[in-house]
């Protein structure tokens, strides 16, 4: 395996990293030129990878780049029991079935990023389905309800006189057999994935086996500005959204995001990053990053045709011929119905709201009174919100 340069070591422990446990074991072990066995732990509990996801991915990939052997676990089983880590209450337990469903849709999209030839991809039911009465007895005996209880999660809980379900308690000690079973020498995770990983390093110890270390990855903030990006929130860009989606997401983030999505989800280097945020232009910068991630995962041809389409619908104001029909048996309704028609608002007041706030143009006319009837003919362009526009068909 080929030396990995300073400049090399550097980036992978520092870009996206938010802690690193051990840092100066592992960098002498990098330094040293010893291929590590890199642990990445995923529970498929959801059908599609989005950016937040591929903070991890990408991280795992630069140590695959640099010759180290990196090893996927799919938690089909831990994926049934549900990570409790950020959660306040106790997840809907999913099927075998959902879980393996999932798994497929995981790997397909893991390799946008991983090359999945040089990875050792491995199900963790291999090894905790095999765990009998004696054994899983013996794998308790070997870790503290004081250790497990300390998580904060449970600890908040617990004060708040919430239930914490005996399966929750399992949780982080099943996953941290797999690090145990595979050998690891080193965990990656998000960070607030560390006390999982912590539960690793000990329990490795336990089994007299030298402690992995660990580094976590810093958490991409969702569209909404404020929380960790989700599927289940809506505030996620997935993997395998189509171009145009994606680079208008991509736009739509809050500018005080865009160092952090460009240090995160992209591979440029930290200087022509600066040189685009120094340019002083903030919609160019967003163009540069929505534009490069759209790159990332469809091509350069797929990038300019979204970013040429994006101009002409937001910047030139033009109406692009490839927007979505909204049909509709008569055209005679409320503002308030159109958006509801287009199953933009899940709801009246949702859309009673929105028209309120400027969300509702008719050929270029902004609507302001929800009350108010409009009459819709075939041909008319309907805009609801910053960025959903369809053509009318009666």
């Amino acid at each position: 395996m080929k030396k990995a340069s300073r400049e090399d070591i550097r980036d992978v422990l520092v870009r996206g990293t938010s802690q690193v446990i051990d840092r100066s074991s592992l960098e002498k072990m990098l330094m040293s030129g010893k291929k590590l066995r890199v642990k990445l732990g995923i529970d498929p509990t959801a059908p599609d990878l989005h950016l937040g996801h591929a903070v991890v991915l990408r991280k795992l990939r630069q140590f695959q780049d640099l010759g180290h052997r990196v090893i996927l676990i799919i938690g089909d089983f831990t994926g049934q029991i549900g990570d409790p880590s950020g959660k306040s209450k106790t997840r809907v337990a999913l099927t075998e079935s959902q879980v393996r469903k999932n798994m497929k849709t995981y790997l397909a999209q893991a390799k946008k990023i991983l090359d999945m030839r040089r990875a050792e991809v491995k199900k963790n039911s291999a090894w905790l389905q095999k765990l009998n009465g004696a054994k899983l007895i013996d794998l308790m005996s070997k870790v503290t309800v004081q250790q497990i209880i300390e998580r904060d999660d449970f600890s908040k809980r617990i004060a708040a006189h919430q239930s914490v379900r005996t399966h929750e308690l399992l949780y982080p000690i099943l996953q941290a057999y797999d690090s145990v079973v595979v050998r690891a020498d080193l965990e990656l995770g998000g960070n607030d994935q560390l006390f999982n990983l912590l539960v690793g390093r000990a329990l490795m110890e336990r089994f007299s086996l030298p402690p992995q270390q660990i580094m976590t990855t810093q958490l991409l903030i969702g569209l909404d500005g404020t929380q960790k990006m989700s599927k289940s929130l809506g505030n996620y860009i997935g993997i395998t959204e189509a171009p145009n989606d994606m680079f208008g997401k991509v736009m739509s983030i809050p500018d005080r995001l865009m160092r952090p999505y460009f240090e995160l989800c992209t591979g440029l280097p930290y200087l022509e990053i600066e040189k685009i945020l120094r340019a002083g232009n903030p919609r160019d910068a967003k163009l540069s990053l929505a534009r490069e991630i759209v790159r990332m995962y469809h091509g350069p041809k797929a990038a300019a045709r979204a970013e040429e389409r994006w101009k002409k619908v937001f910047s030139r104001r033009e109406v692009a011929d490839d927007i979505p029909e909204l049909r509709l048996v008569g055209g005679h309704m409320s503002a308030a119905d159109v958006p509801v028609a287009a199953k933009v608002a899940k709801s009246k007041s949702e859309a009673w709201r929105l028209v309120e706030q400027g969300g509702l143009k008719v050929n270029d006319k902004p609507l302001a009174d929800p009350r108010a009837m409009v009459s819709l003919k075939t041909g008319d362009v309907v805009k609801i919100g910053k960025k959903n526009f369809f053509r009318v068909k009666i």
